[in-house]
């Protein structure tokens, strides 16, 4: 955590209810992209956010300060994206999966690589949008946001164990899905060099 966010959250704590909104202008950016990764949808990950902030301000006096302050939003925003998912039930994925051979990993890999930042980029979005939401979110916030194992044990309440075995999962649905989005032609095509 900064010092600026917990003179922020001292000043807060102190009464000083108007500077919550420098922490919102600091973090909603960080809390809109968890709930829109984990909700696919724009309108409920606008309602997520402000219900994240609601629920960061009136628990604010439980913040201890053992982790960073993003990583306790994180974590709010985490839950509350869980609930309004199971509220809705409309996202259900469930895949069925061959068994993937190294060579398609490899031409994979070489396909991603080859390909422009941006577009890759897009694509992954779209593959990871394919993915159940527990387990895009774990990839999302190990991979995009480069949190530790730690913090997402934090975030998510879930043993280190299960994140990783929902990592291990991820990816290598992930891999498939990436495969599968591209044709083999085009996969050969990007593979050159």
């Amino acid at each position: 955590m900064t010092n600026n966010d917990q003179l922020i959250i001292n000043k807060v704590l102190k009464g000083n209810t108007n500077a919550f909104s420098e922490l919102i202008d600091t973090y909603k950016d960080l809390v809109f992209s968890l709930a829109i990764k984990m909700t696919k949808n724009r309108e409920e990950a606008e309602e997520i956010s402000q219900d994240t902030f609601i629920k960061a301000y009136k628990n604010l006096s439980k913040f201890k300060g053992d982790s960073k302050f993003s990583t306790w939003l994180y974590r709010i925003t985490y839950h509350t994206c869980l609930d309004a998912l199971k509220k809705n039930k409309k996202h259900s994925n469930s895949f069925e999966f061959n068994e993937i051979t190294l060579h398609q990993i490899q031409t994979t890999d070489n396909a991603l690589q080859a390909l422009e930042r941006k577009e890759r980029a897009k694509i992954m979005d779209k593959c990871l949008l394919q993915l159940p939401e527990d387990e895009r979110s774990i990839l999302w916030l190990f991979y995009y946001k480069e949190l530790s194992l730690k913090e997402i044990i934090e975030v998510t309440s879930l043993s280190e164990a299960n994140i990783k075995v929902k990592l291990h999962r991820g990816r290598k649905k992930l891999l498939t899905i990436v495969k599968d989005t591209f044709e083999p032609e085009n996969i050969a095509h990007y593979g050159k060099k």
